[in-house]
C-alpha cells in the first residue's frame, strides 16, 4: 500500500488521482472514475468530487491500494 500525503483537511478524488501521478491529466482521472475503476474504502466511487480525508483508502482496479495521510 502506498501512502499519499496531503497537507489540507481533504482532497477531491479526481485531484488526488492527478496530484499523486495515478492519472496523467484531470480528464484521465475523471475517465478512470466514470469507468468504475476506483473504490474508496471498499465501495465503488463514481463521484469525481468525492472528498477524501485522512485514513481513506483508494483501490484502483482492485490491485493498487493507496492510503490518504494528512500531514501536520
Amino acid at each position: 500500500m502506498e501512502e499519499i500525503v496531503i497537507k489540507t483537511e481533504f482532497i477531491k478524488l479526481n485531484q488526488l488521482l492527478k496530484w499523486a501521478g495515478i492519472a496523467d491529466t484531470g480528464s484521465h482521472a475523471n475517465d478512470m472514475i466514470a469507468e468504475g475503476l476506483i473504490k474508496v474504502n471498499g465501495q465503488p466511487e463514481t463521484r469525481r468530487g468525492k472528498k477524501l480525508y485522512h485514513g481513506d483508502r483508494i483501490l484502483l482496479e482492485d490491485r493498487y491500494e493507496y492510503l490518504v495521510i494528512r500531514e501536520g
